[in-house]
């Protein structure tokens, strides 16, 4: 069974609050969208509400996936523990990606919980394939990046071994995760991902077109 930990720098109350409330959820899990099977709302209760169960701050999710927050002598510790391979054989064929999820939403709550508490956001979201990282083209991590919106200042919040995640100034101490897995046997053309998140005032239709027309011309879907 595959293990994701991350440390937070809040008290395990905010963080498993953070993991409770269904608009705090909306801070951090995943990207909005809106499907013809509803969208991020629907998710959400799809996810942490729907056949989970609570044992004090440990979360289990309807697919066997297990949280528990703990404290730490810096704030908390979230470890997810994946349910095991064929506990549900009809997502089997997706356990990486859904675990490559995971570690993106994991320290998006991260993010959310230690800089933006309580505050919404606005999110863009775009995949394709391509044997070209993102992560190399945009030259991170780095502490001033050229993105397709334009020049800002830079810090590196996290890598994993397939994505960077970035606190982005001009998007209102904003977030940028970037993910790229390359060529394989199961993604012969490679797959890539970014998700912004974007807070304040920043022109959220400006950022998209900048990066709609960068992303396109690279990672086709």
């Amino acid at each position: 069974m595959k293990k994701i930990v991350v440390t937070v720098a809040a008290p395990v109350e905010a963080v498993w609050d953070a993991l409770r409330d269904k608009e705090k959820i909306r801070h951090w899990h995943g990207w909005e969208y809106a499907g013809p099977e509803g969208g991020l709302d629907e998710e959400i209760d799809q996810i942490y509400f729907t056949d989970t169960t609570e044992d004090g701050t440990t979360l289990t999710l309807g697919n066997g996936d297990e949280f528990v927050v703990e404290p730490t002598e810096t704030g908390s510790r979230i470890t997810l523990t994946r349910a095991p391979l064929g506990a549900n054989p009809d997502w089997d064929a997706y356990y990486d990606d859904i675990t490559e999820g995971w570690i993106t939403f994991l320290h998006q709550l991260r993010f959310a919980v230690e800089h933006h508490p309580g505050e919404p956001r606005r999110t863009l979201f775009y995949s394709g394939t391509g044997a070209v990282s993102p992560i190399i083209e945009l030259g991170l991590p780095a502490d001033e990046l050229d993105l397709p919106d334009g020049h800002t200042k830079a810090s590196t919040f996290y890598t994993s071994d397939h994505q960077v995640g970035v606190k982005v100034d001009a998007w209102g101490n904003g977030f940028l995760v970037l993910s790229h897995i390359p060529p394989g046997d199961q993604k012969p053309d490679g797959a890539s991902m970014a998700v912004l998140s974007l807070y304040g005032a920043v022109d959220r239709d400006k950022v998209d077109a900048h990066w709609r027309a960068w992303w396109s011309a690279r990672y086709p879907d």
